[in-house]
């Protein structure tokens, strides 16, 4: 736990600017890497360097300055840390002991050195020799009853090269169970958006914010999440382009920001205000503000003004009246009091979109991460598509994706839900007849570990425990498997979450340089605007005893598949032999993968809608709609909630770098509770109490969290938060988008039950 006393202040400077640079050269002393983090800073995002371990924000210019931002400085270092977990470390602490540190503690240890097995007589990691360990992977893989008895993750930050080939040995295994990480975050975006447009991923480029003559950002916090996001809003900004904020908090980055790298404003400690409008929404409510901005629109064009691209919706869309009829049901008195907004502000921003030419939407998981998050991306696509905000420069859809290769890893086959084109081809790329059942996402394989249908869990980085819903029930999921494998550069509670047989794999980083016997290697990266590109480790491995992620895959199928026909053993020391594969297997957006990834920038991926090509049933986008105005199940309880689960500024997924959160104001403290002021008044309580949240839901299940601190903060009322994982145990495992799978984890029902007063 933190040494220092919890203390919570209002932060007041601008995001960025030197605090910033005050957090970047605090990380790298506490990890002791000052120098050669700073010298691998210089080649993170640049040509012939490698991408950032953090999150999926494209490149602005691989050759103008530097480019990286404070939270990808904090993923590096932490990365290169000099600090190791040793055999040594392993004797002197058994798993129970270690169950008992908190998840900063675990992360503060340091790289993983060495493969370790679990000792069940001793409750320690004792080591365990590489072949002994896929050894012990096939043995259980070949006794399984079916294939499908077997899930295997894989985290976002998994490269290309190693995800294809993954997806390759678990199809000729025999099946589609694939949990990632989307599943939790932007599944909603991979299956509600190509019902829209015909692809589940965004249309916008860099370059589009240029030209964007309006933005809109909904549900996200970039100078968080994204913060390389920020040097494009500002200078949009400067621009004079309309920023309009949804949120149910506001974060200070979307305030005021100072640019770390513009000379000027930090010699002068100037800023920029970044959002025009803040639009201070309830949770939940994003539906209502959409079909309010789209009732004005049809309210203009009924008074005879000329609104909608009539010619665009003519010759591209399909479905226009259903939703014209929809929006037409919806009244006002309704669509305010679901958005919790007033009238007036809807009709600002309606206008602000009516009178733009280009206008990107921006979206995270505060959209995503509702129980019809799914249908929610398709009303943001509804929006655009009444203005033609397809298929030209300055406009689109751009979903923000977290970690830093999740779209990627979807594109090159990580897929439970596989298309049977895409079967066909590795079948005949491979020479074997692949699954052709869909498979597990996230939610449906913790449901199989706990009915006992799942036996064995292989996690391809990550930290899946504590990243899944339910903590309570999924802990016991685990610890009832055969096998656990986690295959990671650092230890996490996944690890020590395990079933009867464990074993940690420890890998080679992002930032690391990988050396075969047919030389040095580098692998591909796709970041969330679809560009793809080399990523070439600098620094040294951190033990010798690593291996690449690409080689664990590669030994595992040896160790499993004896008679595979598919050349294992040559991917593991040439990785230009898998983008051949990768070649073969997507030919039409993959075509000359060997050459086009020479270019010093990569390449961009076909994204079909910036064309105006719509890969649906009908060839044309579709105004889908989802009638009234939830998109989360009602709660009859009067004194019910809405709790979103949100990051820390010093945290990344479940990665915790302090017990900081600079921007928010919160130090040495992660129990605690965002409030609005009026909504602790209404229940006679006071900021700085203890209080404990319950989940309000109808399965009979109790679901509490204690020792929460009341913080007063500018929520919308009705709408709380916390921080994630801590408050994961309030997330049911049922509670979940059916389209996607995504766990509701921005909207879970809840109830505030106080324990102490103030003092």
């Amino acid at each position: 736990m933190a040494e220092d006393k919890p203390r919570y202040r209002t932060y007041t400077s601008p995001a960025g600017g030197w605090g910033a640079a005050a957090a970047t050269a605090k990380v790298l002393m506490e990890q002791s890497v000052v120098g050669k983090g700073s010298r691998a800073l210089l080649a993170m995002n640049q040509p012939g360097g490698f991408k950032c371990p953090s999150c999926a924000f494209p490149d602005a210019s691989c050759t103008k300055k530097l480019e990286f931002c404070e939270n990808g400085a904090k993923a590096l270092a932490h990365e290169a840390t000099k600090f190791r977990v040793t055999r040594e470390f392993f004797a002197e602490h058994s798993v129970s002991a270690l169950m008992e540190q908190s998840d900063y503690w675990l992360e503060m240890q340091g790289r993983l050195t060495e493969p370790m097995r679990y000792d069940a007589a001793t409750d320690h990691y004792v080591p365990v020799s590489w072949d002994d360990a896929f050894a012990l992977i096939g043995r259980h893989l070949r006794a399984l009853n079916s294939p499908h008895q077997a899930e295997f993750y894989t985290s976002g930050r998994t490269a290309n090269e190693t995800a294809f080939l993954y997806s390759i040995f678990v199809r000729e295994f025999g099946t589609n169970n694939f949990p990632d990480c989307s599943n939790m975050c932007h599944e909603p975006t991979s299956r509600g958006l190509p019902h829209s447009i015909g692809i589940g991923k965004g249309t916008v480029i860099l370059d589009d914010f240029e030209h964007a003559e309006a933005i809109f950002l909904i549900g996200h916090n970039a100078g968080t999440n994204a913060p390389r996001m920020m040097t494009p809003l500002v200078e949009a900004r400067k621009r004079g382009v309309p920023i309009v904020a949804v949120n149910p908090m506001p974060e200070r980055a979307l305030v005021r920001f100072t640019e770390p790298q513009d000379i000027v404003q930090m010699a002068t400690f100037g800023s920029t205000e970044v959002t025009s409008e803040f639009v201070h929404i309830k949770i939940g409510g994003d539906l209502a503000l959409i079909k309010g901005m789209m009732k004005v629109m049809f309210e203009r064009e009924a008074a005879g003004e000329a609104v909608f691209d009539h010619d665009f919706i003519s010759q591209h869309t399909d479905g226009f009246a259903a939703l014209q009829a929809d929006i037409a049901a919806q009244e006002w008195p309704a669509i305010v009091a679901a958005s919790g907004l007033n009238e007036a502000q809807i009709r600002r921003c309606a206008e602000i979109y009516i009178r733009s030419n280009a206008t990107i939407i921006c979206y995270g998981m505060g959209v995503t991460q509702h129980q019809m998050g799914s249908q929610l991306v398709q009303q943001i696509a509804n929006l655009l598509l009444l203005k033609g905000n397809f298929g030209k420069p300055g406009a689109g859809i751009s979903p923000i994706r977290g970690h830093s290769n999740v779209q990627g890893d979807r594109t090159v086959g990580i897929d439970e839900k596989p298309s049977q084109a895409y079967l066909d081809k590795v079948r005949d790329v491979f020479g074997f007849e692949p699954p052709r059942e869909d498979g597990h996402h996230t939610v449906e394989s913790v449901e199989a570990m706990l009915d006992g249908t799942a036996k064995v869990f292989i996690g391809l980085g990550g930290n899946f425990v504590r990243a899944v819903p339910d903590t309570d029930r999924s802990y016991d999921a685990m610890r009832q498997l055969d096998l656990t494998v986690g295959i990671a550069t650092k230890l996490n509670r996944g690890h020590l979450v395990h079933g009867k047989d464990a074993l940690i794999l420890p890998v080679i980083a992002r930032s690391e340089r990988i050396e075969t016997a047919a030389g040095e290697q580098f692998v591909t990266i796709e970041d969330s605007m679809s560009n793809v590109t080399a990523s070439r480790g600098v620094l040294d491995p951190a033990s010798a005893h690593l291996l690449t992620e690409t080689e664990i895959v590669c030994r595992m199928a040896m160790a499993t598949l004896p008679n595979s026909k598919t050349g294992w053993a040559s991917y593991i020391d040439d990785y230009s032999l898998i983008r051949d594969k990768i070649a073969a297997v997507y030919p039409a957006i993959y075509e000359g993968f060997a050459e086009r990834i020479k270019a010093p920038t990569g390449f961009h991926l076909d994204i079909p809608p910036r064309r105006r090509v719509w890969a649906t049933p009908n060839g044309k986008a579709t105004f889908l709609v989802l009638p009234g105005l939830a998109v989360n199940a009602p709660v009859a309880d009067p004194a019910m909630l809405r709790l979103a689960t949100v990051r820390s500024h010093d945290q990344f997924n479940t990665t915790i770098y302090s017990y900081n959160d600079r921007y928010r104001g919160v130090y040495n403290d992660r129990m605690v509770l965002f409030m609005n002021a009026d909504d602790i008044a209404d229940r006679k309580l006071e900021a700085g109490a203890k209080v404990a949240l319950e989940t309000i839901t109808d399965d009979g299940a109790r679901r509490r969290v204690e020792g929460l601190t009341i913080i007063a903060y500018p929520m919308s009322r009705g709408s709380v938060a916390g921080y994630y994982p801590e408050l994961n145990p309030l997330l049911p495992l049922a509670f979940y988008d059916k389209t996607s799978g995504c766990p509701a984890a921005k909207a879970i029902p809840v109830r505030v039950v106080a324990v102490t007063a103030v003092g």
